[in-house]
């Protein structure tokens, strides 16, 4: 049983159970268990305390809990097998977590050297946040307020990665902090020097005092001829509760107006990059937005193969950033095991 994670009943029965909330749930047991070992049915077994220990729970809802939990480990253990195949697919190893055969027992299997592994546990813990999920509420698990801080600025180097590897190319971190605490302008300046299509200087009219206007990661694949017409993609970072609501694509004009003299003839591609699982059904309407989307399922994987990139000599800006946050997930697993 594991009373020392709250579970949500309202997100994982009804007419419209959340097997992702419900994974997670398990995923996170199995990470802070001593022997890293969690049951999949004790996501019912923890339903259903949940439901006697709620005084307006009626019969209704106990019936329902109990006609419904066979589904529910059948339909998390199966949502859990499928995060299985899409993150350890086509030998990349990125899920720090394994099913025996019959999907009874889930274990933890977390390599503090498998950067694909950290981006999973660091965007499962962003994702469950208090003011995202209930998960965590309890204070001996729940990150203090400086370390989320830590773990969004550890999110933006991920996602840095990520990025590069997705078009195969370079990389910066331009959300604000910066890894090196440089200005706005200057950090534009430095990465126009590398991409040479457009000049950069700040227009009559924009902020006096920019921290990144709303873009996260510069990415581009330039061609040895040095002309425009390159991959560039430009990445909102969103860790937050309204993530999807910021979306970045009809900024990008607004973008180039305020800070370039000549503007880019180079077309911006633009993407949402977040720690979240993609509902199917939602994700549609994401895309539809004319964005493309790196989510949980997505960034570990291209985090991982990003290391050809670095070792081929690409410039991933925050690359040397990401075993920090491999050190903050190891101790603040041992840190809460300590204290459980």
């Amino acid at each position: 049983m594991m009373d020392f994670l709250y579970c949500p009943l309202d997100e994982i029965t009804g007419s419209s159970p959340n097997y992702d909330c419900a994974a997670d749930y398990l995923e996170l047991g199995a990470f802070f268990a001593s022997d890293s070992r969690v049951l999949t049915a004790d996501v019912t077994s923890s339903a259903s305390m949940s439901a006697e220990s709620d005084e307006e729970v009626n019969n209704d809802l106990d019936a329902e809990l109990s006609n419904s939990e066979d589904n529910l480990v059948a339909s998390t253990v199966e949502r859990i097998r499928e995060r299985h195949k899409v993150l350890n697919e086509a030998k990349v190893a990125a899920y720090p977590f394994e099913l025996d055969t019959g999907g009874n027992t889930l274990t933890c299997t977390l390599d503090p050297e498998s950067l694909g592994h950290t981006a999973y546990m660091l965007s499962l813990v962003l994702s469950n946040l208090r003011a995202l999920s209930p998960i965590l509420k309890n204070p001996s698990l729940h990150p203090e307020k400086t370390e989320v801080v830590k773990l969004r600025a550890f999110f933006q180097y991920f996602a840095t990665a990520a990025l590069a590897s997705e078009i195969q190319g370079c990389a910066w971190s331009f959300g604000f902090p910066r890894p090196d605490s440089s200005g706005f302008i200057p950090k534009l300046e430095e990465i126009w020097q590398s991409l040479g299509d457009g000049s950069v200087e700040q227009q009559p009219g924009a902020p006096t005092r920019p921290k990144d206007d709303k873009v996260d990661v510069f990415a581009a694949r330039c061609h040895p001829d040095g002309l425009p017409g390159f991959l560039l993609a430009v990445a909102q970072v969103a860790t937050g509760k309204n993530a999807r609501n910021k979306s970045i694509t009809g900024h990008l004009d607004k973008f180039k107006s305020r800070w370039f003299r000549t503007q880019p003839v180079t077309r911006f591609i633009p993407y949402m990059i977040m720690p979240f699982t993609a509902d199917k059904d939602q994700f549609l309407d994401d895309v539809r937005d004319g964005q493309n989307v790196l989510h949980r399922l997505r960034v570990p994987r291209r985090v991982v193969e990003a290391k050809h990139l670095v070792q081929a000599g690409e410039r991933i800006e925050g690359y040397d950033r990401l075993a920090e946050a491999a050190e903050w997930i190891d101790g603040y697993r041992q840190r809460a095991r300590q204290r459980l």
